[in-house]
């Protein structure tokens, strides 16, 4: 059996025509356009053994609209264009109750008898929630380019994405990962974090919607070059109201660590005390994080590495407010350490107290995130660098292999070198 790429028309193939929010059909082919990346995308799929059909719903038949002979001069002009392996065609209008207007699956189980097609190992590419609701039927992962136009969604996809070029790397991707089909960041459960103290880039992961909470510390905030601390945090806190956001204590006596704490807490109502599990001197800080708990006030205790440090956060702050334990899963890899294990031993201990939320703090690399989003971990930590690596989930490695060799050639180039 072969496997297949199902593939919408307009939304996909080609633009659809978009008025007052909903889509509509091209009417000639003089009003036929091909989205840049779509040719490119094809291609990697073909190349990866995927069969390309398109099948779209073409009302405007049934209705008297356009003509069958211009709808399907549009479809052959994009099969020979885009080398699709094959096309169905739905010209019947909802009165008609055909079993193969999408959402009803019947374009999809016809190819895939007619081709021999292993539907659970294929894929249904559209822009609206009936081409989903057709993959889902048949049995095929699906794959919604876009927002759906604003439709309620009936059946959630596998995944989103923006474009049919970031859609044929993850496809490709997923396959080559033993048919496990790799997550999206909108199908993620650890939230993520963005760390950091530059105002502008902080702004920029702010207009990320994954982006669910921002976290710093005094050394962050030095290399900034940020001079006066609670004018930076205030400044923050008014132009990011709405998402958690972490600031540190940066005392070393335990008197002088409860006065800032209690001075950073009513700075906004998504703001957490950041505490260190000790101070310089080793002096364990627990006795204090159990009475800010206890006292109300939002915690993230932070630099910790064993889980001995952890269950005694945890035990102090059982029944208090609301507290991110911080483990520095990162720097636990620094030293040559599995920080899994240990991650995934800490999100047992922290059931026992609900008001707790496990961070894993300092990542070093992109896979960290989906490391802690297997194991349950609830928050990660990321700089703005790893962030922009999202956009290499799932791309096609042979792709990437290319690339890369063009960069070293460009640069060699650049540089002038001779030998």
């Amino acid at each position: 059996m072969t496997k297949a790429v199902f593939l919408d028309r307009d939304g996909i193939l080609n633009e659809a025509l978009v008025r007052n929010g909903k889509p509509f059909s091209p009417m000639s082919i003089a009003e036929v356009v091909i989205p840049r990346d779509v040719p490119d995308a094809l291609a990697v799929l073909r190349r990866n053994g995927f069969r390309l059909i398109m099948v779209t719903n073409q009302p405007n038949i049934a209705r008297g609209v356009q003509s069958r002979e211009s709808v399907y001069a549009i479809n052959r002009h994009l099969q020979d264009r885009l080398n699709l392996d094959a096309m169905e065609v739905c010209e019947h209008d909802n009165a008609d109750n055909c079993d193969c207007r999408k959402p009803k699956p019947g374009m999809l189980l016809r190819a895939a008898i007619r081709d021999d097609i292993a539907l659970a190992e294929s894929f249904m590419v559209g822009d609206r929630w009936a081409d989903i609701e057709a993959g889902r039927r048949a049995g095929c992962r699906t794959i919604l380019i876009g927002n759906g136009y604003g439709e309620k969604s009936r059946s959630p996809p596998d995944a989103t994405f923006t474009s049919l070029g970031e859609a044929a790397n993850w496809i490709v991707a997923s396959t080559k990962n033993g048919n496990k089909v790799m997550k999206t960041v909108d199908q993620l459960t650890v939230q993520i974090f963005a760390d950091g103290a530059d105002k502008a880039g902080m702004l920029e992961m702010y207009r990320k919607p994954f982006v669910k909470g921002f976290t710093t510390n005094p050394t962050l905030m030095r290399k900034a070059g940020v001079s006066d601390y609670e004018a930076f945090a205030k400044d923050i806190i008014s132009v990011i109201p709405d998402r958690s956001i972490s600031f540190e204590v940066f005392a070393d006596d335990f008197t002088e660590m409860e006065r800032q704490a209690r001075r950073i807490a009513p700075w906004g109502k998504h703001v957490s005390v950041k505490i260190p599990i000790t101070n310089t001197k080793g002096e364990s800080s627990i006795p204090l994080v159990r009475k800010l708990s206890q006292d109300g006030i939002a915690l993230n205790v932070t630099a910790m590495f064993t889980l001995k440090q952890v269950q005694d956060v945890v035990d102090a702050v059982k029944g208090g407010a609301p507290c991110f334990v911080s483990v520095f899963a990162g720097r636990v890899a620094d030293t040559g350490f599995d920080p899994v294990p240990l991650m995934a031993e800490a999100v047992k201990m922290l059931k026992a107290s609900p008001n707790t939320a496990l961070i894993w703090a300092s990542p070093r690399e992109l896979l960290n995130v989906f490391q802690a989003d297997d194991i349950g971990c609830h928050v990660i930590t990321v700089t703005n660098d790893i962030i922009k690596k999202l956009s290499l989930v799932g791309k096609d490695m042979d792709e990437y292999s290319l690339e890369t060799v063009k960069m070293f050639y460009e640069d060699g180039k650049a540089a002038g070198y001779t030998l």
